[in-house]
Formats: C-alpha cells, structure tokens, sequence
C-alpha cells in the first residue's frame, strides 16, 4: 500500500503550508489533532490483530481537519466562506492537490461516523451527491478517535456516552456505526 510520492510524509510542512500564522487556528488545530491522534495511535498500539498502518494512521490525524481555514465557524476562529460541514471535503481537494489521495479520504470520511447518499440527500447537505462513509480500517478508527475531541475544547477528552450523544444529531444509523466500533477499538483501560 505505496502512497504517492513514496516515504514519509511530512505532515507538519504540510500544516506549516496552510497555517501559517501562529494564532488561535493553528492552536485549536494542531491541539485537536494531535489529541485524536495520540488516542487513535493507542488504540492501534493495544490491537495489534487489526494490522493498523500506524504511521499512516499519523499522518492522516494530523491532516484530517486540515481544510477548516476555508469554513465560516467563528467560535473555532475559522474566518472563511464555506459551510463548516465542508471542511472535510476542502481538506480532501486539499490532500490531493499535495498527491495523498489516501489521506485525502480520511478528511472527507470522518464528518460524523460518515456520511452516507442518503443521509447527504435527505438532509439537503452541500456535499457531492455521494457516500462518504469510512471503509478502511485506518478511516474508521481515526473517524472513531475524533468523536472524543471537539475543536470548542480541544483539551478535554469526552466520555463516550458525549461522544455517542454528539452524532445524534446525524442520525441513528451513525450511532449504530460509532457504537460498532465502539466495540472494536475498545481500549484495554474500558475493559
């Protein structure tokens, strides 16, 4: 499973490219980011059995948010034009334009516990009429691992009963998938 360009990547130039200021944004993002991936590399670390890609896993948690800049969400200091719920799809065209299309569909899968057609269409969403649901491995967990983590407090991990409470807003099925993997990814300290 090569990635484009070969080695590792260096998600920090790629930060530093599209943050560039040191101001309230970059301090919610790279707080956020690295909370949900220092909890999804836990959870790698504790099951092994799942062949997790650990340094992809990394990458693409670091770089999963990369396209807020571009979202009018004020409380978080995002100052741009597009929806917030687009952040996900910006940070993909994002990744691409870099040549990490892998990474790029970590940032256009995790909004939720995914985004299917039906939910997009039902919901009247301004995303691309398609399913945006996580597949791999590596795209549910980090998918998973955000739900503990807003970027209102980024510092504060939540429980999972919060976690569980904020997708409800996306409907039932998205629930049912974060409680799925719930099970799978489940921590050695909740046992």
């Amino acid at each position: 499973m090569g990635r484009s360009g070969g080695g590792i990547m260096n998600y920090q130039a790629i930060i530093d490219k599209y943050y560039q200021e040191d101001n309230e944004l970059r301090h919610i993002l790279i707080t956020h980011s690295r909370a949900v991936t220092n909890m999804a590399l836990r959870i790698a670390d504790q099951h092994p059995e799942l062949g997790i890609d650990r340094q992809f896993v990394e990458e693409a948690a670091m770089l999963h948010d990369i396209g807020i800049f571009r979202c009018d969400a004020p409380g978080i200091c995002c100052y741009g034009t597009d929806p917030y719920i687009c952040h996900g799809r910006i940070g993909a065209e994002l990744l691409r334009e870099e040549g990490y299309p892998r990474h790029a569909r970590v940032c256009e899968r995790h909004t939720g516990a995914g985004l299917t057609l039906d939910d997009i269409v039902s919901q009247g969403l301004p995303l691309p009429h398609l399913s945006f649901l996580p597949e791999t491995i590596e795209e549910r967990l980090i998918c998973y691992a955000d739900k503990f983590f807003s970027k209102t407090r980024p510092d504060r991990e939540k429980t999972f009963e919060q976690a569980e409470h904020s997708l409800m807003k996306f409907g039932e099925a998205g629930v049912e998938r974060f409680r799925q993997w719930h099970k799978m990814f489940q921590q050695k300290n909740d046992i």
